[in-house]
């Protein structure tokens, strides 16, 4: 990050501190910054091109900053300005979507808009500054696990790995069907954009910035997050006449009706997809959402396993993908076997990375990197050899003191070998090099596994033989508490899904249990206590 953008976010969030004393978390002070930032970047493109700017009359940041917008008055302005905003469409429309003053002292809220971001010339700063300085606040605001938007935020050196390892080519469209704060997708238009990696012509800039990058986010708050972040960084229109790079929607809805030709993503941790249902005497229950789609292998209430199956069907034939997963996708019975056999048979997967503890904002989680090609229908199985390679047995990070950084990352890049996977070798061997973190299995191997587990471990674990290299306490007690939230969600599950048969054979379905039906939009909200992501989107714990 440069200095100018150092110096904008230590200015920014020093008065984050001032408003938390009034009880604005981060995300909220962070969402307030993302309206007044946005209304004043269009106040100075119109000032500089001489066109009419796209926010309406009235709610334009002339009028936040006239001297005489002062006290209730300006609240009541700015209030009125969220509101108005947040019924337009296109870009406009996404940013301002439900939004409200959560600035409830108009002194204060005067000097954020004079002071801090008034004094700002937004436009004169190139599209790196501006967009540092955010993904600054962004990160910032992920640390604060409680309320902020940590469960959004994956690691950027583990993002720039992958892309890097995926390589997207100039004229590819990438998606991210849980995107967070946006950071696969700046990193995959920093990848493109890079003029050291490919000499874009004027057609394929404007396609990069308009066409190529596609993201879905649940959320409306996270959704406007990862706008302005694109949109700092001179992704999308700034107008409403071209549709918006990310939209706000359950990806695993409806089936997608265009496809892509890369997906890079870390979907929700969140092990089911529920929703509350309130009865006449006004007693709360909850029942598992399942998404009952015709191109799905199986029928799941699994929020990873069903986010795998819409992978695949958002890829194109000979489409890429790389998804984050926690360690149950490789392991659980039932559902997941089944889609791991047939993710083995009708897609190529090639490359599994396994992740170090210690990386994201929740502590304890435990996640991979699936990498995998979409291919046509054939007899045989497309997957000939899975390769592994193990970066979480006997390493330690942490975010504070041992951070992970792009370059504990360059071997595994290196082992991927991007350029042509054809001719990987491998560093593990029985007798010459068994600490080696690279090797692969064959099909055959993995087939006749126990439920077809594809979580394989092979290295020695040295903190089971010397206690004084056992990790700290909370980070072992996280662990713990993650394993024991697992196994007690399938035994809820197996639980959940007895109760709804015994009262189906008691009393007969009901034609709106979630279970017989594909969700509508007001029956997606998701059970907040179980939900667990990033950024970006997005790891968090359940």
């Amino acid at each position: 990050m440069s200095e100018q953008s150092e110096r904008i976010v230590k200015k920014l969030w020093n008065y984050c501190q001032v408003l938390r004393d009034d009880g604005l978390s981060y995300q909220d002070y962070l969402e307030q910054l993302t309206f007044l930032l946005f209304l004043k970047m269009a106040d100075e493109r119109a000032a500089l091109t001489g066109e009419d700017q796209t926010v309406p009359k009235g709610c334009r940041w002339s009028d936040l900053a006239n001297p005489k917008m002062e006290g209730v008055k300006l609240e009541q302005h700015y209030r009125d300005t969220l509101k108005k905003l947040g019924e337009e469409g296109g870009m406009l429309g996404l940013i301002f979507r439900k939004s409200q003053n959560k600035i409830q002292d108009p002194a204060k809220l005067r000097r954020l808009v004079i002071d801090l971001i008034g004094n700002e010339s937004w436009l004169e700063m190139t599209s790196d500054v501006k967009g540092d300085a955010y993904e600054g606040l962004l990160e910032r605001n992920a640390q604060d696990v409680k309320g902020g938007a940590g469960q959004y935020f994956t690691p950027r050196p583990l993002i720039d790995a992958i892309v890097e390892c995926v390589q997207p080519k100039p004229g590819e469209v990438i998606g991210d069907p849980a995107c967070g704060t946006g950071g696969f997708l700046l990193s995959a238009h920093a990848y493109l954009a890079d003029p050291k990696r490919y000499k874009l012509d004027k057609n394929e800039k404007k396609k990069l910035r308009y066409e190529a990058l596609r993201g879905v986010e649940l959320v409306d708050g996270v959704s406007r997050l990862c706008a302005m972040n694109l949109f700092l960084h001179g992704i999308g229109p700034d107008d409403d006449k071209r549709q918006p790079p990310i939209r706000t929607d359950d990806s695993l809805r409806n089936e997608p009706s265009d496809t892509v030709d890369v997906v890079l993503t870390n979907p929700p941790f969140g092990k089911k997809s529920s929703i509350t249902i309130v009865n006449d005497e006004g007693e709360t229950d909850k029942e598992s959402i399942t998404y009952n789609r015709p191109d799905f292998w199986t029928t799941t209430s699994n929020k990873q396993l069903n986010f795998v199956q819409h992978v695949k069907s958002l890829l194109k034939i000979h489409g890429r993908a790389a998804v984050v997963l926690p360690d149950n996708v490789l392991f659980e019975g039932g559902a997941g076997e089944k889609i791991r056999r047939k993710l083995l048979h009708e897609c190529e997967v090639h490359t599994i990375l396994r992740l170090p503890t210690g990386i994201f904002y929740a502590q304890g989680v435990k996640a991979n990197v699936v990498f995998f090609d979409r291919k046509p229908g054939a007899k045989e199985p497309w997957t000939k050899k899975v390769w592994y390679y193990d970066l979480r047995t006997n390493m330690e990070f942490t975010l504070k003191e041992r951070r992970m950084k792009r370059a504990d990352l360059d071997e595994f890049v290196s082992c991927y070998n991007p350029e042509n996977r054809n001719q990987r070798k491998a560093l593990w061997d029985e007798k010459k090099n068994p600490e080696g973190r690279w090797r692969a299995f064959k099909y055959d191997e993995l087939i006749a596994r126990d439920k077809v587990s594809l979580d394989i471990f092979w290295l020695k674990d040295e903190s089971l033989e010397d206690s004084a290299k056992l990790p700290e306490p909370h980070v072992l007690a996280a662990e713990i508490a993650e394993d024991l939230r697992s196994a007690l969600e399938q035994i809820e599950s197996v639980l959940g899904d007895l109760q709804v048969r015994a009262k189906a054979a008691g009393h007969g379905a009901r034609p709106g249990t979630p279970d017989q039906r594909r969700p509508s939009a007001d029956q997606t909200q998701r059970d907040e206590s179980d939900t667990c992501r990033r950024v970006d989107g997005r790891t968090a714990s359940p």
